[in-house]
């Protein structure tokens, strides 16, 4: 069985170089593709998929550099700019850059969902579509239906919802984050919308491995969406577990996903909807 991981980050430091823009704060100290490349091999991960992370801004380059590096273990769903001086040429050659599968969009946080709420995103859903480049999209549970109406008006646009859309941060329970569930899995009647059950440790209510009371959560998602569109991944640079585990919590403690569902949901499936021919 090939296990993908469906969203890790790697990043560098904050240098006059190379600087982050004021938007957010990383999980932890640089996390750089040979660290990653050694975690996953203790870890028994076979691929992953880059997800450059909010904090460094609208950049891609370490990404990259990974996916040429090593084209059997990454490939990247980039950000991207839709009001950066030339946006809409970027897109016709976005498949271009070495291991680029297709975008992704933060909108958890208010700086990121403004220009969505203002319509900056508009065009390029329609341009997503129009060039086969699938997104994976962050929207938390009471901005879903706006995921829900871009679903519907572009359907041959595949988009997936990142983390099941729940929230992390101080004060935020298990309780309160599955509370508002069905807002996500309301969307699995589109055929084009798939879910990331990502980082699930991190949203537990037990802080201890195998972080059981999720599960229910989890298998929830998994007969809404299916094993074709439901795709595990860790969040590795959060995750409150060794990455051994975070890949066991799915492959040996939910004795109900086995067989051929448990090859899809461990990377066949997100490979298969992101035409990464790993």
């Amino acid at each position: 069985m090939k296990i993908v991981d469906a969203q890790v980050h790697i990043w560098g430091p904050n240098t006059p170089e190379r600087p982050w823009p004021a938007r957010a704060e990383p999980h932890r100290e640089p996390l750089g593709k040979e660290e990653l490349l050694a975690e996953m091999d203790k870890a028994g991960v076979d691929g992953a998929i880059i997800v450059p992370p909010s904090w460094e801004g609208d950049r891609n380059d370490l990404a990259n550099e990974a996916a040429r590096e090593h084209p059997t273990r990454f490939a990247t769903m980039g950000r991207f700019d839709p009001e950066a001086p030339g946006a809409t040429g970027q897109l016709a050659d976005w498949k271009k850059q070495p291991g680029m599968l297709g975008v992704r969009f933060t909108f958890h946080t208010e700086v990121l969902r403004q220009p969505l709420l203002d319509g900056r995103f508009d065009w390029v859903w329609g341009e997503l579509e129009k060039r086969g480049i699938p997104a994976m999209v962050l929207f938390h549970h009471e901005y879903m239906h706006l995921a829900d109406k871009v679903a519907e008006r572009y359907p041959g646009l595949r988009l997936v919802l990142d983390h099941l859309g729940l929230k992390s941060g101080k004060g935020v329970t298990e309780a309160m984050n599955f509370a508002t569930l069905e807002n996500v899995l309301a969307l699995a009647r589109r055929p084009n919308v798939a879910a990331k059950v990502s980082a699930m440790p991190c949203y537990a209510g037990d802080k201890t491995y195998p972080f059981k009371s999720v599960h229910p959560h989890i298998r929830r998602v998994f007969d809404a969406f299916g094993p074709k569109r439901t795709f595990w991944g860790t969040d590795l640079s959060r995750l409150p577990c060794s990455y051994r585990q975070g890949v066991t919590m799915f492959t040996e403690e939910m004795p109900w996903l086995k067989g051929s569902d448990l090859e899809d949901v461990m990377g066949r499936g997100v490979c298969e909807w992101l035409g990464w021919k790993l």
